[in-house]
């Protein structure tokens, strides 16, 4: 596993659990806003950690984490990622991914070995802006589709979630957006932030207002609308 970061503690990245997150190198999408840019571009510029540094450390911390959430870049790439969990919930670990879910072969996968307690997939827009807001020339929206729905009937603890960025999401977008997760259990709005590592800098975030009306217009499809990290 190409793994090029740790956060030693977290309790943010795993509701409910005090835990450690891990973040793969590299990813399929280039979305201008993510915050990860090196990590999407230039994950050989990266220090890769070994995993027995890894596993090594999580079996110290035995007792004092819950949880471990597996980030990127895009994991999913990773032809070693399903190993790598099942080392991992051996320990004792609950597993949590954060996928773009643009290889729902990989998840379906993963789902089926019961290796994941909870899935984090970021749907970028509505499906008509799907490509232009991950950075990509095309998008098989079959794919996001079908990872969607795998994550909705999968039975395990979920959400899905979308970075807002002013330029992109339209409040129309965000009704069409809606239709496409009709009834999942919980959908979270994320306020884009600009930072030096973002990919393409010069976009803007809404207004906690904005955002507001935003949650207010997809909870005709998903009562379970939150806002975060919104001041």
């Amino acid at each position: 596993m190409r793994i090029c970061g740790l956060n030693k503690t977290t309790l943010l990245d795993y509701p409910g659990h005090v835990a450690a997150t891990i973040f793969f190198g590299g990813c399929n999408f280039r979305c201008p806003f993510c915050q990860n840019g090196d990590l999407v571009l230039r994950p050989e510029s990266q220090p890769v950690i070994e995993e027995e540094e890894i596993y090594s450390f999580l079996e110290k911390r035995k007792g004092i984490l819950s949880g471990v959430c597996i980030t990127g870049g895009e994991p999913t790439l990773d032809k070693d990622l399903g190993p790598g969990i099942s080392r991992i919930k051996k320990m004792g670990y609950l597993v949590k991914l954060d996928t773009n879910g643009y290889r729902p072969e990989m998840i379906r996968e993963l789902l089926a070995e019961g290796l994941l307690d909870y899935i984090a997939m970021d749907v970028k827009n509505c499906m008509e802006h799907y490509g232009e807001t991950a950075g990509c020339g095309h998008i098989n929206l079959n794919k996001i589709r079908e990872s969607i729905n795998l994550i909705k009937n999968s039975g395990i603890d979920y959400e899905f979630r979308t970075t807002v960025v002013k330029e992109l999401h339209s409040d129309e977008n965000m009704i069409k957006l809606g239709k496409e997760i009709e009834g999942a259990k919980a959908y979270f709005l994320q306020e884009y932030q600009e930072s030096s590592g973002v990919i393409f800098p010069g976009f803007h975030s809404c207004t906690k207002e904005e955002m507001e009306k935003k949650a207010a217009l997809v909870r005709g499809y998903v009562p379970n609308v939150q806002l975060r990290g919104v001041e």
